[in-house]
């Protein structure tokens, strides 16, 4: 086969052994319980790219198997292809509006380098001011999302840094960026955390984003 040559399709069976699921403990007797989608990886000599739509369609169903075997149904964001594919299985806890899993098929990700309260010249935004801080997080974040011409809505990963100590201080972050435009990010999976201290002089928070890129 040529190096131009398309790989062949996958088949359903190597797709499931690539995929990981986490079991729960069960008693002895009863069914096991799966709790989570933990990665699903197909290797990079199948060239996911170049599958046609058919193996594309059996990415979809065996993504949508694994995510029922875990106890719940995939949540898909309107107005977006099957690509990601959101989790919240029942026998995990409720979250305040992010998921637990998130997976994507195989396509380009874009890391974001941690997203930092500064402007244009490196001048910190908001000095002592936790909303004003986040606020011009926001405005960087969506920048850098624009630059490689992604929406929040791409957005599969985030972690979010506060410089506290204090727990209200991270509800206060939070809830700045869930309600702000770049919301949709902070749906799928996340992490919220407390810190010491971050890399600039007055800085509190810090935004580390990963990103599905749309085709």
């Amino acid at each position: 086969m040529s190096s131009s040559s398309p790989c062949p399709a996958p088949s359903r069976t190597s797709l499931f052994a690539h995929a990981s699921l986490l079991k729960l403990k069960h008693p002895a007797g009863s069914a096991p319980r799966f709790t989570a989608l933990v990665h699903l990886n197909p290797p990079d000599n199948l060239a996911a790219r170049s599958w046609p739509p058919k193996a594309r369609g059996r990415v979809r169903r065996s993504v949508e198997e694994i995510a029922m075997r875990a106890g719940s149904k995939p949540v898909k964001l309107a107005g977006m292809t099957a690509k990601i594919t959101r989790i919240n299985p029942e026998q995990l806890h409720e979250t305040p509006g992010y998921h637990h899993i998130t997976v994507v098929e195989a396509g380009r990700t874009a890391y974001l380098a941690g997203q930092c309260p500064l402007d244009r010249s490196g001048s910190l935004v908001g000095s002592g001011s936790l909303e004003a801080q986040t606020d011009q997080v926001v405005v960087n974040a969506l920048a850098a999302l624009a630059a490689v011409d992604a929406e929040p809505e791409h957005v599969v990963r985030s972690v979010i840094y506060v410089r506290s100590h204090d727990r209200d201080d991270l509800g206060v972050a939070w809830r700045r960026l869930t309600e702000s435009t770049l919301g949709p990010a902070f749906t799928t999976a996340s992490t919220l955390l407390g810190v010491a201290q971050l890399g600039f002089t007055g800085q509190l928070i810090e935004v580390d984003l990963t990103v599905a890129l749309p085709d």
